[in-house]
């Protein structure tokens, strides 16, 4: 397996590797020269610095578009960016953050930038808008449609992690960090399907299939089916699905109170944001370092 001294002719050059990638065979062979490849979720829970260390020199860390949300230094080992993109194209592109979120890391082991689209929507983009940065392009488009939720858009996340799968790569897919919790600071977006998504990457972990960093919680479900074998794991699940229901519609009724009994404070702040200048919403851009080449 390559590392980032592994230089030898014969194998994949770090360096800019995924450079003018768009076929399937050759992003293949890029992610199967190592022995890990962990999806790095921008969640408060990864302690980046920790997660390195758990895994060898031989291992590729996946990030997604805003980075400086999980580092907070910069990033030595390998690495590929997974920009999405927008109806505007990637969103640190239209949002200026290009510079700020490549600068976190090591160009010698940074092998660019994975430009992803999963609808006819969404906008690629090329090197230039990247600032010249190595990048190659995946087209999912159809990807999820046969069995993602309809009206919802899968993560990019989620989108990396199925595909890899699908892929039958020699080593092993992680991922770290992917909780689906909402906190005062971590949005949950409702344009994706965090139930979906969650429950796809328990089944994949449970058929061995991908791993997930820390693991996967104990299914208490399953011991009450070894406790009660003569009631079937039909049965269990029905009953716990219509106790899900009716909590669920119970704290939809709550929401909507608290949405009745908020909307004047909503209706205040929606003034205000509109009245601020177009200067204070764009993000201050936070450089950690430069870097040579």
């Amino acid at each position: 397996m390559i590392t980032p001294t592994d230089q030898s002719a014969g194998t994949l050059q770090l360096k800019g590797a995924v450079a003018d990638l768009s076929d399937t065979l050759d992003w293949k062979r890029v992610f199967s020269q190592f022995s890990h490849i962990v999806l790095v979720a921008n969640s408060g829970r990864n302690d980046v610095q920790l997660l390195q260390r758990h895994y060898p020199a031989s291992t590729l860390f996946v990030f997604f578009n805003k980075v400086y949300k999980t580092l907070s230094e910069d990033f030595k080992g390998n690495a590929i960016l997974v920009s999405r993109g927008q109806p505007a194209g990637a969103n640190i592109v239209y949002k200026g953050e290009v510079d700020e979120v490549l600068a976190f890391f090591e160009q010698a082991t940074f092998l660019g930038i994975l430009n992803l689209r999963l609808s006819l929507l969404e906008k690629l983009n090329t090197s230039a808008d990247f600032h010249g940065a190595p990048t190659g392009h995946l087209d999912l488009v159809g990807f999820t449609d046969r069995f993602y939720t309809p009206g919802k858009t899968p993560t990019s996340g989620f989108a990396m992690a199925m595909w890899l799968t699908g892929m039958k790569l020699p080593g092993s897919i992680v991922l770290a960090g992917f909780s689906a919790r909402r906190t005062e600071k971590w949005r949950v977006v409702a344009a994706h399907d965090w139930s979906f998504e969650q429950t796809c990457f328990r089944l994949l972990a449970r058929a061995d299939k991908i791993s997930i960093h820390d693991g996967v919680a104990i299914n208490a479900y399953e011991n009450l089916s070894d406790l009660f074998p003569e009631i079937s794991k039909t049965d269990i699940a029905l009953a716990a699905a219509e106790v899900f229901s009716e909590r669920l519609g119970n704290t939809d009724a709550e929401v909507d109170k608290l949405i009745s009994l908020t909307g004047a404070a909503r209706k205040i702040d929606q003034m205000f944001r509109s009245l601020r200048p177009a200067w204070m919403k764009k993000k201050k851009p936070h450089f950690p370092g430069s870097k040579a080449e």
